[in-house]
């Protein structure tokens, strides 16, 4: 059988180059004016989706079937077109727009004349248009959990409305550090606050499904911290998505796919288009609809559960757009809008269950949680430039509102004459940013000098809205009261919260010689209710030689946390093993918690450290190798929980009488518990090469990743002697196993005439997390590898088309014991997840 494979794979291969004799390829080097490289310059055949970008040297190889236009094209340059009638070599010299410069063309820099690769922080810049052609997978999370080893995110499931958002974290810390921005400006966060049975339990974080992937020209991700030069929740590092501005074609993609069990169905469409105004101006729009099946993973034995990823109708529309005005000056205005509508289904109720009604459902009877969220956003603003002044003034509006409806439940205090639907409420979260910015580069300080300050005020608004009075009310105290499955909000749950913040900031980038800069940047901050902070960050770097260079970066950072830690509370019921308990989360300003002496919250604070090297010591060969330390202090967690009775119904001593006399059986809070410190080291190297008549592109990332609960648990002296229910050992595993310890990739793009091959091989370490029992008692998964694997064909220059598989091996996390998981199956949503394999197809259209 292995020799009729490799044979079949030779000739294969041989039937590749001899359909590409005839092809002509084009190759070459992109740089400034001044002879600086230009990294992720998109090099594309006009009228066709078929291109490449330049590499960390600035380099590019194509190859094209017949004579063309290929187009050169980067942010803050001007578009050229070059005529292609035989193979050759080129070396492209871009110049600088005239009517404005951009002031962040590559994130973690404010020096619009830096790349990537001459920043002293490790970025990563992933050109969405190679991506999305060479994977399965369809939203923001799942491209980057493939394409950046740091990036960690997985598909939740049975976690209540965490189920209908994907968050996700950088450098194994929470989805709440990481701060995102659109075009180099603040995205808002979501509603949502995970909760239940989720790795973000007690997290907020930003709904990237909401931003279509078609509207992407590439994402930057900073893994460093960067609080001193963009503001809170930017411990972790910054995600920057960028914007197309093509305006010469027309895109469409259809894509399908189904997961190997037969469910998980997914057919995506979308378009994206746009047009120029005036010379210079131009307006581009994506518009995208998907549809998501659910899948199920639910142990055999389990009639009443359904454990997979929810169902979920999506639809969105985004708009990027540029007016060139008067004197230098440009006005510009992005943003988009986002509705969805998901389908989760919670714990199922047995027919003998207490919280049955046989009356109603003589079966037993599966809870189902829809959400109806609604996400909008919009920028608008002007820039330009006055006496050699780079200036920006915007305004920036988020927001994000996410209401339930439970459906196939009942309230059992109403008995047989209970609905079996309520409007559970829901709650929203809006934040306005106005931001003022200047920057200047004066090329006669030393070898180069680049000065940027800035101002900026923002306002957050959170509101928690009550549903109906059967969805959270109990008639009858001998029975449990409201929604099975997702209690609604009461009117005393209902929020209007509002927070106001002022900062100021600068930052400087000095290139003392050819071969070395430094960077300094502060930030100082006001919130109205905790107080200011000020934080500072240096950085350089140094050229050792052409191939080498060394950089690093010490800072200082802090998280205000949320609105919706501040204030969220409700009633909802937790299975704790298996078993139904009715708990409160209450805020830390109500009776209950200021009774049991949990303090205020107030902001983390961080200190980060990072040493890297980059490396390019042949050719075409990129490498980079980055390490770094976070000591993050007064992190915000969710505290376990209190309950007024021990499990032989004994009033607990101490806190266990003021909870029985509030009429509560058991309380969780939000507080200051801990210290951690994170270590870790990422690698990334690429590597291109031409081989046989077609172009072979390597790729290699890992992460190394581990965070450390340290020090004592900061608990009140009500709650002394109770450390291991404040910040017990299941909520730390749930922090310190957010993420595998050590992630990479491994990938292989040929690219040979009218094909295409993608093969990647992707690698997750082990993974340890809690369990119910606890005492020593883990959920142990494995190591794992899966791989993914695309075949594209370029059919005509318009149209090409791809077919592949993503975890084609259909691999699964270990199975551990239902009844020590969140979810009550056999996986928590670790690793690659536990959807199986997944296989689809692709066709995109260029018009």
């Amino acid at each position: 059988m292995k020799k009729y494979l490799y044979l079949l794979t030779i000739s294969l291969l041989a039937t590749l180059q001899a359909v590409a004799q005839n092809s002509i390829q084009v190759s070459g080097t992109i740089t400034t004016k001044d002879q600086e490289v230009l990294p992720g310059v998109s090099v594309v055949i006009k009228g066709t989706s078929k291109g490449t970008t330049t590499d960390f040297n600035g380099q590019f190889s194509l190859n094209m079937e017949e004579a063309a236009t290929i187009q050169v094209r980067y942010v803050g340059y001007t578009t050229q077109e070059i005529q292609v009638n035989a193979s050759q070599q080129l070396n492209i010299v871009l110049e600088e727009e005239d009517v404005f410069m951009e002031d962040i063309v590559v994130i973690g820099s404010r020096n619009a004349n830096r790349t990537s690769v001459e920043t002293a922080v490790p970025v990563d810049v992933v050109p969405m248009d190679q991506v999305t052609n060479s994977v399965g997978q369809v939203d923001v999370n799942q491209l980057l959990q493939f394409a950046v080893p740091s990036f960690n995110s997985n598909k939740n499931s049975g976690t209540d409305a965490s189920d209908h958002v994907e968050s996700a974290s950088l450098r194994g810390l929470g989805p709440d550090q990481v701060l995102v921005l659109i075009n180099g400006k603040r995205r808002h966060t979501s509603s949502l606050l995970s909760l239940y049975g989720t790795r973000e339990r007690g997290k907020v974080g930003t709904d990237l499904a909401s931003i279509p992937t078609a509207a992407i020209e590439r994402i930057e991700v900073l893994r460093d911290g960067a609080s001193a030069q963009y503001g809170s929740d930017a411990i972790a590092g910054v995600i920057n998505i960028v914007l197309k501005e093509q305006t010469d074609q027309v895109l469409v993609n259809v894509a399908s796919g189904i997961h190997q069990e037969g469910d998980g169905e997914n057919v995506t469409v979308n378009t994206n288009f746009g047009a120029k105004i005036g010379d210079e101006g131009f307006v581009n729009v994506t518009a995208e609809l998907s549809q998501r099946g659910a899948t199920n993973r639910a142990p055999d034995y389990e009639e009443m559960r359904i454990i997979g990823q929810s169902e979920r109708l999506n639809a969105a529309l985004f708009v990027n757009s540029e007016i060139p005005v008067i004197n230098n000056t440009v006005f510009y205005a992005f943003g988009g809008v986002n509705y969805r509508i998901g389908g989760s289904d919670a714990w199922g109720r047995s027919a003998d269950d207490d919280r049955n009604i046989p009356e109603i459902y003589p079966n037993g009877f599966v809870p189902r949680i829809e959400s109806d969220i609604l996400d909008f956003s919009t920028a608008v603003g002007l820039k330009g430039e006055w006496k050699g002044w780079d200036w920006d003034l915007s305004n920036t509006f988020g927001y994000n509102r996410m209401a339930f409806d439970v459906t196939n439940t009942l309230n059992t205090s109403l008995g047989a004459a209970s609905p079996t639907a309520f409007y559970a409420g829901g709650f929203s979260f809006g934040q306005n940013t106005v931001n003022a910015g200047i920057s200047k580069f004066y090329d006669k300080a030393l070898e180069g000098m680049n000065v940027a300050a800035g101002l900026e005020y923002r306002m957050d608004q959170y509101t928690i809205f009550a549903g109906d009075e059967g969805s959270w009310k109990t008639y009858d105290t001998n029975f449990a009261g409201g929604a099975q499955g997702y209690p609604g909000f009461a009117p005393h749950n209902e929020v209007n919260a509002t927070r106001n913040s002022f900062a100021a900031y600068a930052d400087v980038e000095l290139d003392i010689t050819k071969k070395w800069m430094i960077g300094a940047a502060i930030r100082g901050e006001y919130f109205n209710d905790f107080g200011s902070t000020v934080n500072g960050k240096f950085s350089t770097r140094y050229k050792l030689s052409d191939a080498v260079a060394v950089r690093g970066s010490i800072s200082t950072g802090f998280r205000a946390p949320s609105l919706q830690q501040a204030y969220f509370n409700t009633a909802y019921t937790e299975f704790v093993a298996g078993e139904a308990t009715d708990v409160v989360l209450t805020s830390n300003d109500s009776e209950v918690a200021k009774a049991l002496g949990i303090p205020t919250l107030k902001q983390e604070t961080s200190n980060n450290y990072s040493l890297g090297l980059t490396v390019t010591p042949i050719e075409n060969l990129s490498i980079t190798v980055d390490g770094y330390l976070v000591d993050i202090e007064d992190r915000v967690v969710m505290t376990g929980y209190f309950f007024s009775r021990d499990d032989e119904g004994n009033v607990e001593p101490g806190y266990g009488q003021i909870l029985e006399d509030m009429n509560v059986s058991g309380a969780a809070f939000f507080t200051n518990a801990i210290d951690t410190r994170t270590k870790g080291i990422d690698l990334v190297a690429t590597y291109k090469l031409d081989l046989g008549a077609g172009n072979l592109n390597l790729t290699l990332g890992g992460n190394y990743n581990q965070t450390k609960v340290v020090g004592d648990i900061k608990t009140t002296e009500l709650l002394e002697g109770k450390e291991d229910i404040y910040f017990g050992e299941r909520e730390r595993l749930y922090l310190e196993g957010s993420a595998p310890r050590l992630k990479g990739n491994f990938g292989l793009n040929y690219m040979v005439g009218k094909w295409s091959f993608m093969n990647r091989y992707n690698y997750f370490g082990e993974v340890i997390m809690g369990t119910w029992t606890g005492d020593g008692l883990y959920q142990n998964y494995a190591p794992k590898t899966t791989t993914d694997l695309t075949v594209g064909y370029q059919i005509s220059e318009a149209i090409k088309l791809s077919v592949g598989g993503s975890n084609i091996f259909n691999v699964y996390p270990d199975k551990q014991d239902p009844n020590e998981t969140d979810s009550g199956g056999y996986w928590e949503g670790v690793q690659m997840g536990y959807n199986g394999a997944y296989y689809f197809g692709r066709l995109s259209i260029v018009l």
